[in-house]
């Protein structure tokens, strides 16, 4: 299923309920039916969000000595996507919204 997030600060984001379900959480929020994100909780959403991507490209930069591309023996192994990709648009449009103090709202 998919959720669109809207605020009046930036473009719609849509993403896949699991990955919305995560990123809400990863800010303090429930995914429920319907949901806010009041301008004035931005500030540590954002900080919260961006600790998260921080703490997951420091954990891939630590696997990365553990592929051995290249090497005899060794197949090419996909890499995948990372948090920051994966979290970029969302927040993008907590921090358009942080400086136009608007409301992030998703199921309505």
């Amino acid at each position: 299923m998919l959720i669109t997030f809207k605020c009046r600060a930036a473009p719609d984001v849509m993403m896949l309920e699991n990955l919305a379900q995560y990123l809400v959480g990863i800010v303090g929020k429930r995914l429920g039916e319907r949901g806010v994100i009041m301008h004035d909780e931005l500030d540590v959403a954002i900080t919260k969000l961006e600790s998260a991507i921080s703490s997951d490209k420091q954990e891939r930069a630590e696997h990365d000595g553990h592929f051995h591309e290249g090497e005899d023996g060794h197949e090419h192994h996909e890499i995948p996507i990372g948090l920051a990709q994966r979290a970029f648009p969302f927040l993008d449009m907590l921090r358009a919204a942080q400086k136009e103090n608007a409301d992030i709202v998703w199921g309505i």
